[in-house]
C-alpha cells in the first residue's frame, strides 16, 4: 500500500461497459472519484496489462499515465490539494483472462448454447476485468455499474436494478446501483438467458435467476434463503445491505458470495456439490452453498478485512455461520457435531494469520476449517449463550460497512469477555499448532498444564470426571485434580479444540 494509494481516499466507482460475446470482449470506462488525503499529483490503479487503456480523463483533457505490469499510475498536470475530491475516468477494452479457482471473467456457453458470461475474481482481483484501485484496504461508498448486453441476455449485477434500457444497436443496458461500501473482487457480472422470480422476507427483497430448464428446481431449493435470513438476522443483526436487496444468481461454478448479488452453482442439491461436506450426516440436510456464500454478506461483505492477511476475518466467522444455522434449524447437538466434522481437514501446516503488505492469505483450508473450531471453542470460553449471540450482534452493528485487522477483532472479544483472550488468539490463529493439554496421573489424582507457543497461555477447559462436568482453568503450570481416576476423565475436545497427550511421572 504505497504512496500513491494511500494519498487517495476512494469515494465512488461508475462502471459502464459492454459485453461483445461473439467477440468475447469488454469495452467502455470507469469514472473513479477520490478524494485527496495528502497533497500529491499522482495515484496508482490497476488493469491487468493484457487490457487495453484508451485514455485517462481528467478535467475535460486527456492526462499521462504509465503502465507498470498490472498497475498503471497516473500523473495530473497539477498538484492536487489535500482534502480536494476528484474524478479521473478510465476508458478500456480487451479480452480478460479466464484465470483461477473460478475463472476471473469467463465468456462460456449453457448447456442450450447461449452466451453465459460470469466474473468471479477474489483470488486474481477485479483489475482482470475492469480500472480500479485493486486492494482490500480502501472501499468505495458506493458504486454504480452499468452493463450492455446483446438483446435476448439480461445481466444480473450487485446492487438495485435500477432501469433496463434498449440501445437500440442490438444491446440492452443494465443500470445497477450499489448503495453500500463494496469490496472490488465482490463486484460481478453474470449474463445468460435468465428467468426470474422472486419474494420476500419481511420488507427485503429476495431476487432469484436462474436458466429456465431450472426453474422448478429452484423454486424448491432456494426455499431455504427465508429461514437462513431469519436465522441469521436472529443471531448477527439485520441484512446489511437492505437498499440493495438479497439476490440469487445460477452459475456454472460453485459459488461466490457477491454482495447482495450471490452466485450458485450446486446442483440444485443438498450437501456441497453433492457431498457430505463435514461426514458427519448433517451437511446433506441443506444447501451448502446458499448458506455459506449467503453468510458472508455479514462477514466478509458488510465486515470485511483491510488486508488479505486477515482472510480469516471472512472465512472462519462465515464457516462458524454454518454451524449456528445448523443450531437454527435442529439443534445444539447437532450443531456441535456439524463443527466437529472439519477437524480432520485441518492440516497445521501454516498459521491463520498471513504476511501483511503482500496481497497473501494465511492458510488457506485452515481459515476455514480451524477458525470455526476456534470460534466454538470461544463459545464454550465463555459459557454464556446470551452473551455470545449478543456479542455477534454488536460486532456486526460496531463494524458494519468497516474494513479491519486482527487487532480489531480481538480488541473487540477481549472487551465483550471482559477478560484477556490475546494468548488464545495468537496461539490458534498465529501459530500452526493447537494448545495441547499434558496430563501426569497419579493413581486418583491427576495434574494438568497447557503446552503452547505463546508464554503465560490461559484458558479453560471442561473434562467429564466421574460422570461430572469439571471446568479447570489451566495455564502453562502444572496443576492439580484430585480424585480423577484415569479411568474415569474425559477431556471435552468436542468443546475445546485442544490436543491432549498423557505424559509419563
Amino acid at each position: 500500500y504505497g504512496r500513491f494509494r494511500a494519498n487517495n481516499d476512494l469515494l465512488y466507482y461508475d462502471l459502464q461497459i459492454r459485453i461483445d460475446p461473439v467477440a468475447e470482449q469488454i469495452s467502455g470506462s470507469n469514472a473513479i472519484r477520490f478524494r485527496m488525503l495528502a497533497a500529491d499529483n499522482r495515484i496508482q490503479l490497476d488493469l491487468y496489462e493484457n487490457l487495453t487503456i484508451e485514455k485517462v480523463e481528467y478535467a475535460n483533457q486527456e492526462v499521462s499515465y504509465i503502465r507498470d505490469g498490472n498497475a498503471f499510475f497516473v500523473t495530473f498536470p497539477r498538484l492536487l490539494p489535500k482534502g480536494s475530491e476528484q474524478v479521473i475516468k478510465v476508458h478500456y477494452r480487451g479480452k480478460p483472462k479466464a484465470t483461477s479457482r473460478f475463472g476471473g471473467f469467463v465468456f462460456g456457453k449453457d448447456p442450450a448454447g447461449n452466451p453465459w458470461i460470469y466474473s468471479s475474481c477474489e483470488d486474481v482481483g477485479a483489475q482482470v476485468w475492469w480500472p480500479n484501485k485493486e486492494q482490500w484496504k480502501d472501499e468505495p461508498e458506493g458504486m454504480r455499474l452499468r452493463v450492455a448486453v446483446p438483446n435476448g441476455l439480461t445481466n444480473v449485477s450487485n446492487g438495485r436494478l435500477m432501469a433496463t434500457k434498449d440501445l437500440g444497436d442490438g444491446y440492452t443496458e443494465f443500470d445497477y446501483v450499489v448503495h453500500y461500501p463494496i469490496n472490488n473482487y465482490n463486484v460481478s457480472v453474470n449474463v445468460g438467458k435468465y428467468v426470474h422470480f422472486g419474494e420476500k422476507h419481511d420488507d427485503l427483497t429476495l431476487d432469484y435467476y436462474v436458466l429456465e430448464p431450472n426453474l422448478e428446481k429452484a423454486r424448491v431449493q432456494f426455499s431455504q434463503v427465508k429461514p437462513m435470513m431469519g436465522c441469521f438476522e436472529k443471531h448477527f443483526g439485520p441484512y446489511p445491505f437492505p437498499k440493495d436487496g438479497f439476490k440469487l444468481i445460477e452459475v456454472p461454478y460453485s459459488g461466490m458470495e457477491h454482495q447482495s448479488a450471490v452466485t450458485y452453482g450446486n446442483r440444485f442439491a443438498n450437501g456441497y456439490l453433492e457431498r457430505d461436506w463435514t461426514g458427519v450426516g448433517i451437511s446433506p440436510r441443506f444447501d451448502f452453498i446458499i448458506i455459506h456464500e449467503s453468510g458472508h454478506e455479514w462477514f466478509g461483505n458488510s465486515v470485511s478485512a483491510a488486508d488479505r492477511a486477515d482472510m480469516w476475518i471472512h472465512e472462519a466467522l462465515d464457516t462458524y455461520a454454518e454451524a449456528v444455522y445448523v443450531e437454527c434449524m435442529w439443534n445444539y447437538e447437532d450443531a456441535i457435531r456439524y463443527v466437529n466434522g472439519y477437524a480432520p481437514k485441518v492440516v497445521h501446516k501454516e498459521p491463520i494469520i498471513g504476511p501483511y503488505g503482500v496481497s497473501k492469505p494465511g492458510a488457506g483450508g485452515d481459515m476455514y476449517f480451524k477458525g470455526t473450531l476456534v470460534f466454538n471453542t470461544l463459545r464454550h470460553v465463555l459459557r454464556n449463550d446470551t452473551r455470545w449471540w449478543s456479542l455477534w450482534r454488536e460486532y456486526n452493528r460496531r463494524f458494519k460497512y468497516q474494513n479491519i485487522h486482527a487487532e480489531q477483532v480481538i480488541a473487540f472479544f477481549n472487551e465483550q469477555f471482559k477478560q484477556n483472550l490475546t494468548p488464545i488468539f495468537d496461539q490458534y490463529l498465529r501459530y500452526p499448532q493447537i494448545p495441547t493439554l499434558e496430563l501426569k496421573y497419579h493413581g486418583r489424582n491427576i495434574q494438568y498444564r497447557w503446552v503452547t507457543e505463546v508464554k503465560d497461555f490461559r484458558m479453560p477447559v471442561e473434562l467429564i470426571v466421574n460422570g461430572k462436568v469439571r471446568r479447570l482453568i489451566a495455564t502453562n503450570h502444572w496443576k492439580t485434580l484430585t480424585n480423577a481416576p484415569k479411568n474415569a476423565v474425559q477431556v471435552r475436545t468436542d468443546l475445546f479444540y485442544v490436543n491432549v497427550r498423557e505424559v509419563a511421572n
